[in-house]
């Protein structure tokens, strides 16, 4: 296991170690986490070279939901999604996580819902849409056509 740190006087980047352990896809992600402040480490800003310790609680800010990780391990790379419990302790309060589900269930029901087979146009919706706008764009010259010999009588 060459990836994971034994000593706890050793550090990793906070932006390696979060994409490591699969709380961001990409380390840009994780580091533009950093920069907006949606990534904390003991509480505290964090620049993407910041560096964690075995021990340190980092928050992350997704939406609603605040997680919070404890740093159990060190690693460097990124590991399977079955193998992040030996690297991270999850500390997040379960009634955080009941009022994000309760959030994002809200959303869901305020949010419109289109009806079923009105996605995109079909192919006549699409002729006959193009048609009224090219009609409407006739109109708008003829009316500007109109305006300008209009305004030149004056």
């Amino acid at each position: 296991m060459g990836d994971e740190a034994n000593n706890a006087d050793e550090s990793v980047r906070v932006d390696v170690w979060t994409w490591a352990v699969r709380l961001y896809k990409t380390r840009t992600i994780a580091a533009t986490a950093c920069k907006r402040e949606q990534l904390l480490v003991n509480g505290a800003r964090c620049k993407p070279a910041q560096q964690v310790r075995i021990g340190d609680l980092i928050e992350v800010r997704r939406g609603p939901l605040t997680l919070t990780v404890e740093v159990k391990a060190l690693l460097t790379k990124r590991v399977g999604a079955k193998r992040v419990e030996e690297f991270a302790i999850d500390r997040t309060p379960p009634e955080v996580c009941a009022a994000a589900e309760g959030a994002r269930q809200l959303a869901r029901k305020t949010m419109p819902q289109r009806e079923a087979g009105t996605g995109r146009p079909t192919k006549r919706e699409r002729r006959e849409l193009d048609e009224l706008m090219a009609d409407a764009a006739e109109e708008q010259a003829d009316f500007e056509e109109f305006v300008k010999s209009f305004t030149k009588q004056s």
